[in-house]
């Protein structure tokens, strides 16, 4: 693991977080929870479906907010979030440099765990259908992206571009959590021998919705 890179106040990228066996047993878990209930899909937005294919945990997102069930899929209860992904959120806002007390307290209660093929992009966005602001901890496994990241007015400039690749974690809170942000590129042929993809790229972006379901129980972490 290399030294936290501050992007810009509130999003730090830590290169190398995870290594090579975790990446890998990473994507096993990813084949298996792309296989359902709620098989992985691309979303449909603005009428038309994204080049990013998604397979959610613990709360399903479809544009643009949350629900226990995909019902924009086959209305199948998404699968649960698991507690070790919480634990790994909580790992990295701590080697992020957060304080103890704010790494430890971190509790996401989802994650959206995209895929990428060679031809996938992801347009300037910000992520505030969560009712909580906490930060949002990402981890990139395969090929490497060119991931933007703005400002919290507009698409527009000041952006920087940042390479990210197989094993990165980056970070956005506090004055950052709602830049704008995007995946311009995808490079192929750059994953790594023994990440456990042979091509495409896959990333996790864990969240805190702080939203409860109709019985009032927030998710398990």
């Amino acid at each position: 693991m290399s030294d936290v890179v501050t992007i810009s106040p509130g999003a730090q990228l830590i290169p190398g977080w995870l290594d090579l066996d975790s990446q890998a047993w990473i994507i096993d878990r990813f084949r298996e929870w792309a296989r359902g209930p709620v098989p992985i899909r691309s979303a449909t937005v603005r009428g038309r479906p994204m080049s990013v294919q998604t397979v959610c945990l613990g709360w399903h997102w479809q544009p643009y907010r949350y629900s226990r069930r995909a019902t924009d899929v086959n209305d199948a209860r998404v699968l649960a979030f698991p507690p070790w992904l919480a634990r790994l959120g909580r790992r990295v806002l701590a080697d992020a440099g957060y304080p103890a007390a704010e790494a430890e307290g971190y509790a996401p209660d989802t994650a959206l765990v995209n895929y990428y093929d060679d031809r996938a992009r992801m347009g300037m966005h910000q992520d505030r259908d969560e009712v909580s602001r906490a930060p949002v901890v990402s981890l990139s496994i395969g090929d490497a992206c060119t991931f933007r990241f703005g400002n919290t007015e507009n698409r527009n400039r000041p952006y920087i571009d940042v390479p990210l690749h197989s094993g990165d974690a980056f970070v956005f809170g506090g004055p950052a959590r709602l830049a704008f942000h995007g995946v311009t590129a995808v490079h192929p042929g750059t994953a790594p021998e023994g990440c456990g993809l042979n091509h495409g790229r896959v990333n996790l972006t864990l969240r805190e919705t702080g939203l409860r379901d109709d019985f009032g129980a927030s998710a398990t972490t």
